[in-house]
């Protein structure tokens, strides 16, 4: 199981009321929404490896440089401002809680793992590209990460938690084609293609103008790869392309020929991980983790992290 940190905590933040506090009365909410949610992924999941993916650049130079636009909307001042290991701004209350939900998984005994120079997207994206033994299961309620899908070599689900966990979806490549129209023998790279084209406000890609969703879809299920669509746009004598819909690809030429990097999970991330990725039956430091209870006020929610290693294992 691969977890979008950064996503979850992000939604256990706004999800739990900023009134749970610790003790001393700083607000803790993110850290148990977030403890709250690993402890029930495990319990509902069992999986017996378990990697917490970081953020470690949430707007990657090499993103960047092939489209400025990328992010630029997110940044509040210059992007070389942004905080190490944080995604983005991040609001006043949940920046002091990441440290300490990171403290809870290393005295859990719960692998996180990073890439300098990338987001936890690469990382998961570069995890589950490298299974050749397991399962895999990623957990995000960021929809990019629709494009690492797959049944071989071995079987890449994604539980997109976008709506919450109560609501999450679990995609394979059939139910990513049947929800976005794309082809399912391809279904997690079509989705990529799909959206260069179609285009993504809330990270900056400004798309084709004119080719929206339904027509991206389409578009990618008439061929086998990115470079065989991008050849068709030059090529007059392929008729996979109407001639208005090649006119709206060829003025978007300059967009197209750098997008692809942009939208594509890195598949060479340099992944590195804190420890194992084994799911302990029981925390690897069973002080420290009393110890970090008492401090923030997170007794129950440890305990009940607790019981989910120890259900896992069972």
């Amino acid at each position: 199981m691969l977890l979008d940190a950064a996503s979850m905590y992000f939604r256990a933040f706004y999800g739990v009321p900023d009134t749970i506090t610790a003790p001393d009365g700083t607000p803790v909410n993110a850290v148990r929404g977030f403890t709250d949610m690993v402890s029930r992924l495990v319990t509902e999941q069992r999986p017996t490896r378990l990697v917490a993916c970081l953020d470690l650049d949430w707007r990657p130079a090499f993103r960047v440089e092939a489209l400025p636009s990328y992010k630029a909307h997110r940044v509040p001042g210059e992007p070389e401002t942004a905080p190490a290991g944080l995604p983005e701004e991040v609001p006043d209350l949940l920046a002091p809680q990441v440290p300490v939900l990171l403290e809870v998984l290393a005295a859990a005994g719960i692998a996180t793992a990073g890439a300098v120079g990338y987001e936890a997207d690469d990382v998961i994206g570069t995890l589950a590209d490298s299974e050749r033994t397991d399962p895999v299961l990623a957990v995000s309620g960021d929809r990019d990460l629709m494009q690492i899908v797959r049944d071989e070599p071995v079987p890449v689900r994604l539980l997109y938690i976008g709506r919450g966990l109560n609501k999450a979806e679990l995609l394979d490549p059939v139910e990513v084609a049947a929800k976005y129209g794309v082809p399912a023998a391809r279904a997690g790279q079509a989705y990529a293609e799909m959206a260069m084209l179609r285009g993504d406000p809330s990270d900056g890609l400004p798309g084709v103008p004119g080719i929206g969703a339904k027509t991206a879809a389409t578009l990618v299920g008439r061929f086998d790869s990115w470079a065989a669509l991008r050849a068709a746009v030059t090529d007059r004598t392929d008729t996979r392309l109407a001639a208005p819909v090649r006119a709206k690809l060829a003025a978007a030429a300059a967009y197209l020929s750098v997008v692809e990097p942009v939208v594509r999970v890195a598949l060479d991330a340099p992944v590195e991980l804190d420890r194992a990725d084994t799911l302990p039956a029981a925390p690897a430091d069973d002080d420290a983790l009393d110890a970090l209870a008492r401090r923030w006020g997170l007794e129950s929610c440890v305990e009940r992290l607790r019981k989910a290693l120890a259900k896992a294992a069972a």
